[in-house]
């Protein structure tokens, strides 16, 4: 399987020795259950994008300190991207920003939330199985970064998973498209650094809250389960 990873962002320089940069995280959260995924790296923030919509079977698409609708050129093109991708049938999986330009790309709507930022751990409730979620779980925690939101679902999205502050935290559209707003790929000590980085912009008392919940457990291992079941399910479908 061929995998496209879209870096819409890159780690600090300061915070690389933590666990080094998107195009090592996402590796590393699949290396044990798809040793078979090869994964292939597209600088799309500095405008490097696939040369075909065919170049790789399944797309990635990262986290990023942009906004969906900042109008950046790079911004609008992937988002042209996201759509070429859904009409040639190829599989994406949307992170964070990767879900929310999924949701803007596709007719939803991307705006900062009026709760604020979500960071830390948070728990998602399953709302809608699907047969590639196995193992089966009715909830799951995973870490979150974000401030932006999808406030609105495009027309053909199913809803699949919320969270208390973020109620459509989990989105699927056909056979192929995949969205989730937390950062399965983050190990909690990179959640931690971004928090003690941004205390002035997400809050004090929330940041205390988010390296609090640090110590709750998480379920990376059972959701890149789930995404690898879904980007092997929509091969099989093909």
């Amino acid at each position: 399987m061929k995998v496209g990873l879209l870096e819409c962002d890159h780690v600090r320089v300061e915070f690389l020795s933590i666990a080094g940069d998107y195009r090592v995280m996402f590796p590393a959260l699949f290396a044990n259950i798809a040793p078979d995924w090869q994964f292939e790296f597209y600088d799309v923030c500095n405008g490097a994008f696939p040369a075909s919509v065919n170049a790789c079977d399944v797309y990635i698409c990262t986290g990023s300190k942009s906004s969906v609708y900042d109008g950046d050129e790079w911004i609008e093109n992937l988002k042209s991207f996201v759509r070429k991708i859904h009409q040639s049938g190829k599989t994406f999986i949307g992170v964070c920003f990767g879900h929310q330009i999924l949701s803007e790309a596709l007719g939803g709507e991307v705006r900062k939330s009026d709760v604020g930022w979500c960071v830390g751990v948070h728990t998602f409730e399953t709302l809608k199985f699907q047969n590639w979620m196995m193992p089966a779980a009715s909830s799951f925690n995973l870490l979150m970064m974000c401030q932006d939101q999808v406030l609105k679902l495009p027309t053909e999205a199913i809803l699949l998973a919320r969270t208390p502050d973020c109620p459509n935290a989990m989105f699927q559209i056909g056979e192929t498209m995949l969205g989730i707003q937390a950062h399965p790929e983050f190990p909690k000590a990179y959640d931690r650094a971004l928090m003690e980085l941004r205390v002035e912009r997400i809050g004090e008392r929330k940041v205390e809250m988010g390296i609090t919940s640090l110590e709750l457990p998480t379920s990376e291992k059972v959701f890149a389960q789930w995404i690898v079941n879904f980007a092997e399910s929509t091969r099989i479908n093909k």
